[in-house]
């Protein structure tokens, strides 16, 4: 693709050359090797390829189609006629919209950014209005992952004892969910009115939300031996307690070594809830050699400080003002109900922005 402007309304939309080249032959390769007999002979790392290849099919299918987008506005803008003009003004207005955010995906480039993701939410100090507010994020999170056209999968639950959730853990997948949820690390925290305090009096609660790279198969970083998981098989239970399986399906994986424990009772097989709970394991390891690391790192530069638990990343103040504030980039939103309901993009990008700086 040739560099492209188009001026209209004083405009200009302008990106550099899009490396159709080396995207093409990527996906040449991996159609080369998905026609092979025997491609299907390893069905995970097959899985992986084809999902790979689609990406990238979508992406120079997108990108083409903006190209013939621009191309159409510029013979328009060409025929220098007047009536044009608004038509012109919005495909601009459209077009750099578009663009705004193709150049922000295209800053998230971190290994995993562009794959999927696991959100766990745990609610923290509160007590009932601290597991209340824990099913209001699931509520957001779900709502932003179906916004961006991501499918959502509820992994594991575990009920409030009044009200709301103790712990979820989601399952969220589509292109650069991981990259964007990364912005959502964190502690997160509510002040409100008490709708279970009898003399309504304001109340702090807060949750604290976990964010982890799906992770397929073994890689060179994450390697488990299956001699160190015990594995226990249990029956799927609702929030009141009833059996949703006759058959013992749920999933309990121990890392012995770690003492990590993931549980999995979604799917209606065994086989598929501990496919589930291996990748929720492998990314709890990977988060943790990740933390390993990025410690050792900053204990070398002298610039070391332990995260603590009340060191919350974004408040939502919903009395006596509304406001949601993210501290770490002082990035404020007035309007505290929309974020509730799932418009998060403009302060994550704002926080993913300020990283990349």
């Amino acid at each position: 693709m040739n560099d492209c402007r188009l001026w209209g309304n004083n405009s200009l939309i302008y990106w550099s050359v899009f490396d159709f080249a080396t995207k093409e032959a990527q996906l040449f390769d991996l159609d080369h090797q998905i026609a092979e007999p025997d491609f299907w002979n390893d069905p995970q790392a097959a899985q992986r390829m084809s999902k790979m290849a689609a990406g990238l099919r979508n992406e120079l299918d997108d990108w083409r189609s903006l190209e013939s987008r621009v191309r159409d506005g510029l013979e328009l803008a060409g025929l220098d006629d007047d009536s044009l003009r608004p038509e012109l003004e919005a495909e601009v207005a459209a077009l750099e919209a578009v663009l705004e955010k193709r150049s922000f995906a295209a800053m998230l480039s971190r290994p995993y950014d562009s794959g999927d993701a696991i959100l766990a939410i745990h609610a923290g100090a509160g007590g009932t209005d601290a597991q209340d507010w824990a099913e209001m994020l699931l509520r957001m999170y779900t709502r932003w992952a179906e916004g961006q056209g991501f499918e959502v999968e509820q992994v594991d639950m575990t009920p409030g004892e009044e009200v709301g959730v103790k712990s979820v853990t989601l399952a969220i997948s589509g292109s650069y969910a991981y990259g964007y949820l990364r912005a959502e690390k964190g502690v997160h925290r509510l002040v409100r009115l008490s709708p279970f305090d009898a003399a309504h009096r304001r109340h702090t609660s807060f949750a604290l939300i976990e964010i982890l790279p799906q992770i397929e198969t073994d890689t060179g970083e994450v390697q488990i031996d299956p001699g160190d998981i015990r594995v226990d098989v249990y029956r799927s239970s609702s929030a009141g307690g009833q059996n949703v399986q006759k058959n013992a399906t749920a999933i309990r994986l121990t890392h012995n070594p770690s003492g990590i424990v993931v549980t999995c009772q979604n799917e209606r097989s065994q086989l598929q809830n501990r496919e589930t709970a291996m990748k929720i394991l492998r990314a709890r390891l990977f988060e943790i050699q990740q933390a390993k690391r990025e410690d050792e790192i900053a204990v070398l530069r002298g610039d070391y400080t332990k995260a603590e638990w009340g060191s919350q990343i974004r408040s939502y103040v919903l009395h006596p003002y509304q406001m949601v504030k993210d501290h770490r980039t002082d990035f404020e939103v007035g309007n505290a109900q929309s974020v509730l309901d799932g418009n998060l993009n403009n302060l994550m990008e704002a926080y993913l922005r300020n990283a990349e700086e």
